[in-house]
């Protein structure tokens, strides 16, 4: 499936997963958790973790405005510049990792523990064609430099 690499926007990727997500949540039983305090009170924490999600991927946006490089996520080979400062001394996709923060809200706030699978589907396809793809022509591009933030800073968190 090397065709879909870096053809849909991670936004609709997300939006795509929020979706399905809607939908597992009505699934009979919607997990073992719903309906305990425990989801009760991620529930009130939704809209928290949302805004964080937001924030940390604004925060990715902001550094690569600083840098003066590319944010579009189909076109990794325009990068002019390797980010490794703000956000991204923590994790190299911040962009990704806030949309899943959101996705975690939004199963927090559907109260289903099923839906859960739509953050991992979520990641598993970002991972698979777009942080893949984009790493490979970083590494390409800065080299010895790419590698040893690879080493030094995780993927996620």
């Amino acid at each position: 499936m090397p065709s879909l690499e870096l053809k849909v926007p991670p936004p609709v990727v997300a939006l795509a997963g929020a979706g399905a997500m809607k939908l597992l949540s009505w699934l009979p039983g919607r997990g073992a958790t719903a309906g305990t305090a425990t989801f009760e009170n991620l529930q009130r924490l939704a809209p928290l973790i949302a805004a964080l999600g937001v924030g940390i991927a604004l925060a990715g946006v902001l550094e690569f405005r600083r840098a003066r490089t590319t944010v579009n996520p189909h076109k990794p080979d325009n990068s002019s510049s390797l980010v490794t400062s703000g956000i991204y001394r923590h994790t190299r996709n911040p962009m990704y990792l806030g949309m899943a923060m959101v996705l975690l809200a939004w199963a927090a706030w559907l109260g289903s523990a099923w839906a859960l699978a739509g953050i991992a589907a979520f990641a598993a396809w970002i991972t698979r064609f777009q942080i893949t793809p984009e790493e490979r022509t970083l590494a390409r591009i800065f080299g010895r430099q790419f590698e040893e933030y690879r080493v030094r800073v995780r993927r996620w968190i």
